[in-house]
């Protein structure tokens, strides 16, 4: 495993230490949250966005290791495998290439040139491939007759022909370097089908379409591929020179195709051409064009992928309202508005459904049950979910705080996946009592008190901040959306008293299991009041503890220092800082001026290690500080309800629902995001729109075409 540690080392830019120690903490069953925050000494201080890209690579390495020694197993009675083959294979850097390497002893069927070297013609296509024969009827029957092989010349040279054609076509030198070429210089080309195009009228872009293969981004293929999958469009990859083969693939490995034997030059005979151009027509172009779209649409799910992680991150991550209490409402016509009230820490104490809309236009009724809930529960703000009626709910909201000068603000919220969580078994089992509808509620007024605490009870795939994550692969999704819910829940840290089943599932170290017995622990015993009482807990044993304990924060328990992000495994060191300066370890909490000289006595504890000293300096300063931003709602325009008031030239402020490679989407609270297409994000070239906007990010922008048939509103941002 020598040769894994010393590519990652190359591969990342970090010390050979710093490589096998990682290895060691992933062999060892260590979270890339404990070891990006508690293990910076071993690591070098990575960070958790490079760990996970050093698991991944190392995951692949392994796996790639593996391949390798499975393939020289059974090739080991295989005749034909030389040694330069085996070395050819240990040498392999990727899996593409691997299997490459293998292609040719691994067929499932039998092919025609199978058939044609058991009819002895093996021998032949060496010889005119090498020019000792011609491929003349002639010289073809004279050779077949001669080595007593009974096949019609004409069936003798069509076997030779797919002889050259399978060799040719499955040579890993030429398959590399074609599937090379054709990224760096290929077109991608999109026809619509015939009889397709009234079907397809939303790929009408795609008709007839071609982008250098190089250049088209990713939520483009996406688009593309969609419109294969729907039997809309056929892609194809044209290259130069289609008629023949490419001058690039001229390789000299070709020589030794049949008979291993090196060329004398590197200049091929008309008479190789011939079989060289057959070969790309028939084995080769479509090969290699299967290869590269797969590559492609490989590319693009990839770039879907991280779309979606990078805006559930910054959903995850959005400011918390805090610990307020909430009138929740999910809005709705005919079947009502359901109302959710819940206290600071998110329990339950109220609910009911109204009717202020239409068909039943109860508003009167209505006003006057807000009201009463408002008042009884002294209610600080009243969240609505921005689906159907929410801006008719919300006006009517708003005119009754001003009406009855209540001391409350109104603010709407998103509510993607809120239906999703109210009939999930989460949700039955935290309301078994509940309707469906009401849980709904009590979920949007949770997620402002706390967005990251709520969503992640929802599957991350039915929150809505992705751009084609129906076509990308399920399992890559699925790992790498559980991975940026894990990274944020670590990040900002768990209150054990209380979080959820869900919330302490993506704590590192814990499992669904292990967070059910904390819970079920803490509702047995009450109040869990120490870190160290973890280990009381079914199931959770030193190593578990070790991983966890650090992201876990128990506040006005038995030990003060269990409110920070300082493990357990470093009290002894803080203690030992406290007694330095004569003071107990609890008073350096939030003490500037003790923590200040400690930072000038850092040489006297220089064992703990640089980075893990100052983090502990960080973490007394403000223990348990919450990295999320402050937070801040968007102001919707009362007289904007619907698409059809929106019009050119407005200003008005919404929230950004989702960033794509080519802008960003903003709610207005129409019911239909506009677009700020990446080119309107500032008056400066924008490479990466998040560079500039996160989901969930206030911004402010002025409307530049309003097209009401297609739904589309075109914004450009003002003051990013």
């Amino acid at each position: 495993m020598n040769v894994i540690s010393d590519n990652l080392t190359k591969q990342f830019s970090i010390l050979k230490k710093h490589t096998d120690n990682i290895i060691q903490l992933f062999e060892e069953g260590a979270t890339v949250p404990f070891i990006a925050r508690y293990r910076k000494e071993n690591t070098g201080g990575m960070t958790d966005e490079d760990l996970r890209r050093f698991h991944e690579r190392w995951q692949y390495l392994t796996e790639l290791e593996k391949r390798k020694e499975s393939i020289l197993a059974l090739l080991e009675n295989e005749p034909q495998a030389s040694q330069n083959l085996r070395h050819k294979i240990r040498q392999a850097t990727t899996k593409n290439e691997l299997e490459d390497l293998y292609s040719p002893f691994k067929k499932t069927r039998k092919t025609k040139a199978d058939e044609a070297r058991e009819q002895g013609l093996q021998p032949l296509a060496a010889l005119i491939w090498s020019g000792h024969v011609s491929d003349s009827a002639f010289a073809v029957e004279s050779w077949c007759k001669q080595q007593k092989v009974l096949v019609s010349p004409e069936k003798a040279l069509e076997g030779v022909t797919e002889i050259l054609n399978e060799a040719i076509a499955s040579n890993s030198d030429v398959l590399q370097k074609g599937r090379l070429e054709l990224q760096k210089n290929g077109v991608l080309v999109s026809r619509v089908l015939r009889g397709k195009k009234e079907l397809g009228e939303k790929f009408r872009d795609y008709f007839d379409y071609q982008e250098a293969v190089s250049k088209i981004p990713a939520h483009r293929l996406l688009a593309l591929f969609r419109g294969k999958k729907e039997s809309i469009l056929k892609l194809s990859i044209e290259w130069k020179n289609l008629a023949r083969y490419p001058d690039e693939l001229i390789l000299p490995e070709l020589h030794a195709l049949l008979d291993g034997q090196a060329a004398k030059s590197n200049t091929f005979s008309a008479q190789q051409r011939r079989y060289l151009n057959t070969a790309w027509d028939n084995k080769l172009l479509p090969k290699l064009e299967s290869d590269v779209l797969a590559i492609l649409k490989e590319r693009a799910e990839e770039g879907a992928i991280q779309v979606f992680a990078d805006n559930l991150q910054d959903l995850l991550m959005a400011a918390p309202a805090g610990a307020h209490r909430v009138l929740g409402i999910d809005p709705g016509f005919r079947n009502g508005v359901k109302l959710a009230v819940i206290d600071e820490q998110g329990n339950v104490l109220d609910q009911g459904v109204i009717y202020p809309h239409g068909p039943q236009n109860r508003t009167q009724e209505a006003n006057a049950t807000l009201l009463q809930l408002i008042k009884k529960h002294n209610v600080s703000w009243v969240a609505i979910g921005n689906g159907t009626a929410s801006r008719e709910t919300e006006a009517l909201v708003r005119a009754l705080i001003n009406d009855a000068n209540l001391n409350c603000g109104a603010v709407v919220v998103s509510e993607a996946g809120a239906s999703v969580y109210s009939a999930s078994p989460v949700a039955i089992q935290e309301f078994p009592d509940l309707d469906v509808t009401i849980r709904g509620a009590v979920s949007i007024a949770r997620r402002f008190q706390d967005p990251l605490a709520e969503l992640v009870k929802i599957d991350p795939q039915a929150i809505g901040v992705g751009q084609y994550q129906h076509d990308v692969k399920v399992s890559q999704l699925t790992q790498s959306l559980a991975n940026v819910v894990e990274d944020c829940v670590n990040r900002v840290g768990v209150d054990i008293n209380l979080a959820s089943v869900s919330l302490l599932s993506y704590v590192s170290g814990l499992s669904q299991r292990l967070a059910q017995n904390i819970v079920d622990y803490r509702q047995q015993k009450g109040r869990i009041e120490s870190r160290a009482e973890l280990l009381k807990v079914k199931g959770i044993g030193e190593k578990c503890f070790e991983q966890c304990a650090g992201f876990l924060r128990i506040l006005n328990g038995k030990e003060p220092l269990d409110q920070s992000g300082v493990h357990p495994e470093s009290y002894p060191l803080v203690q030992k800082m406290a007694a330095q300066l004569s003071l107990k370890a609890s008073e350096l909490l939030n003490n500037s001026g003790a923590l200040q000289q400690l930072k000038q006595l850092s040489p006297t504890f220089a064992q703990a290690g640089d980075f893990t000293y100052s983090d502990i300096l960080e973490e007394l300063a403000k223990p348990g500080r919450d990295p999320r931003p402050e937070f801040r709602y968007a102001s919707f325009d009362q007289g904007v309800q619907k698409l059809e008031d929106v019009q050119e030239g407005m200003t008005l402020e919404g929230v950004v629902t989702n960033v794509a490679a080519f802008g960003a989407f903003v709610d207005l609270g129409v019911h239909q995001d506009g677009l700020i297409h990446i080119s309107q994000l500032a008056d400066r070239f924008v490479k990466d729109p998040r560079d500039l906007v996160r989901v969930g990010q206030v911004v402010n922008v002025t409307v530049l075409e309003v097209d009401v048939q297609r739904k589309r509103i075109a914004l450009k941002a003002n003051g990013l």
